[in-house]
């Protein structure tokens, strides 16, 4: 990933602004889908077996959906807003597969701030090549300096 120890950022919910966006990349590896399989114990064998994957409609293996979720995660909880922000929710639309050896670019933009209850919602994206292939919406408790 394009994040190091030394950028982890912790945001308070009184710095951010709709508007407001950040991103995150990584390469997906052949290890990244196995060790994904294992946590989650997701080994759909479209993820797991090329002989299989090619009979699909992807003719080929994909990466598992929610690994692209799981560096949404990462970004809100490494970069933006940083430690100490919680998920509330998470929706996302898959609409174009991820492939071992892309980069995916996932980004977060606040479209609305709720302060009574030190609320973040945030438009989620995940791009291969400029090529939309997740969208989605977020929203995060984010700690307060109050």
């Amino acid at each position: 990933m394009d994040t190091a120890m030394e950028d982890i950022v912790h945001t308070y919910f009184e710095d951010l602004a709709v508007g407001r966006s950040a991103t995150l990349g990584k390469t997906i590896t052949e290890a990244d889908i196995l060790m994904f399989a294992g946590v989650s114990g997701d080994t759909n064998p479209a993820h797991m077996d090329e002989e299989y994957a090619a009979g699909t409609l992807f003719k080929g293996r994909i990466a598992h959906g929610m690994l692209t979720g799981a560096l949404i995660s990462a970004l809100f909880g490494t970069k933006f807003p940083g430690p100490g922000c919680i998920y509330v929710s998470q929706a996302l639309r898959f609409k174009a597969p991820v492939r071992i050896g892309d980069t995916v670019r996932v980004k977060a933009e606040i479209t609305d701030l709720i302060a009574d209850k030190k609320f973040a919602v945030f438009r989620t994206t995940a791009t291969v090549n400029g090529k939309l292939v997740t969208d989605g919406e977020a929203t995060l408790l984010v700690p307060s300096r109050g």
